[in-house]
């Protein structure tokens, strides 16, 4: 058997890196491919891992089809018969990997896999990193879009419970396997330091959803000032302006803001961290941050709804509070810069709690899944 994974960017965001993680752990269950529909950093990546993958080159402009766009029905059209061009191509590249499965890891290749999987004769399964709601996609868009997929798709896997809860699941096979983290070993850190030597750091793309803007208001009216402040994360898809307001908020605060842009491994920088704060204002699909913050043992404060209510146990292995409320987060980040052995207390917990989330047993989970979606559809031609 083998699965063949669609990308329809090859930026090194959220989504295309846990895709990596889970082909590559899927090995040894399964036989994987990759296609990416456009060129970028994880081809060589995911060529470097010993993955067979392939680079579609097609004409298709992905941001011919965005939030913004699904206001202009002619926009949005042109867009959607784009994909299904590049879809038909696709149909051919999986006969020629022998997929027995077609796995589309974004809304955009659900469009495109589900012509490509006709073509090839094989299932669909639709795997969900975002929450399709409105909130992310728009009011009309948004019921579109479940509705597509659970038509184009034989099944899906979504990456958190609160993902799986935002889609129409009756009667389909549908599974949760979180991102989840590589084996990694426990290394030694420094201990928790005093409030003035602290280190802060948020983790992740700089967008305004990703709600950098908010910890930074929320840090400015804390008691204490830490000695060094960490914005770890690139930009992506136009939003370089985000970026730039960033830092004038910071200058404007008085705040030792360090822009590090785009780090292809975080987990050296966290494994200094004292604090990880993920403040995203929208409620996030599952928090892969939020894991590997808690790994590396770092004091968490995340934001609640979404993924991390999955992921941090209350008061136990970090602090939740309500996206958005810069008050709230003022609160936590005095408790946690203020106390030291509460630091200390909430991230050996933490990492106690982050072996809960391992790519392996995602990679069980998900391969299992496949093979039983591909025996059915075999089943369902030939029975």
């Amino acid at each position: 058997m083998r699965a063949v994974f669609l990308a329809h960017t090859a930026a090194p965001s959220g989504a295309e890196l846990a895709m990596l993680r889970l082909v590559s752990a899927l090995r040894p269950h399964l036989d994987t491919a990759v296609v990416y529909t456009a060129d970028g950093p994880m081809l060589d990546r995911t060529r470097e891992r010993g993955i067979e993958t392939r680079l579609l080159a097609n004409t298709f402009d992905s941001r011919s089809m965005t939030i913004a766009g699904a206001a202009d029905p002619r926009r949005l059209l042109a867009g959607a018969a784009g994909l299904l061009r590049v879809g038909w191509a696709l149909g051919a590249t999986a006969r020629e990997l022998g997929a027995t499965v077609l796995v589309a890891g974004s809304t955009k290749t659900l469009l495109m896999g589900a012509v490509a999987a006709r073509r090839a004769g094989i299932p669909l399964v639709w795997q969900v990193h975002d929450r399709i709601t409105a909130q992310y996609f728009g009011r009309a868009l948004a019921p579109v879009i479940r509705v597509l997929g659970r038509v184009a798709a034989q099944g899906c896997i979504a990456n958190s419970r609160g993902t799986l809860r935002t889609l129409f699941t009756w009667r389909w096979p549908a599974i949760v396997a979180y991102p989840g983290l590589e084996p990694a070993p426990e290394t030694p850190r420094p201990p928790q330091r005093e409030p003035e030597d602290a280190v802060v750091a948020v983790v992740g793309r700089l967008a305004p959803w990703k709600g950098q803007d908010v910890f930074l208001r929320a840090l400015a009216a804390a008691k204490y000032t830490p000695r060094q402040v960490l914005l770890v994360g690139g930009t992506f898809f136009d939003e370089e302006p985000y970026r730039a307001g960033l830092e004038r908020l910071a200058a404007e605060l008085a705040l030792p803001v360090t822009f590090t842009g785009h780090v292809d491994d975080p987990d050296t920088i966290l494994r200094d961290v004292d604090v990880l704060v993920h403040c995203s204002v929208l409620p996030e699909p599952f928090g892969q941050v939020v894991a590997e913050g808690m790994r590396a043992g770092c004091a968490v404060v995340a934001t609640r709804p979404g993924g991390p209510t999955e992921i941090v146990e209350p008061e136990v292995s970090g602090l939740l509070v309500d996206a958005g409320d810069e008050a709230q987060l003022t609160a936590a980040l005095d408790r946690l810069l203020g106390d030291p052995a509460l630091r200390d207390r909430l991230a050996t917990a933490a990492r106690v709690r982050a072996r809960h989330f391992g790519i392996t047993e995602s990679a069980r989970v998900v391969a299992g899944f496949l093979t039983e979606v591909a025996g059915r559809r075999k089943w369902l031609r030939h029975g």
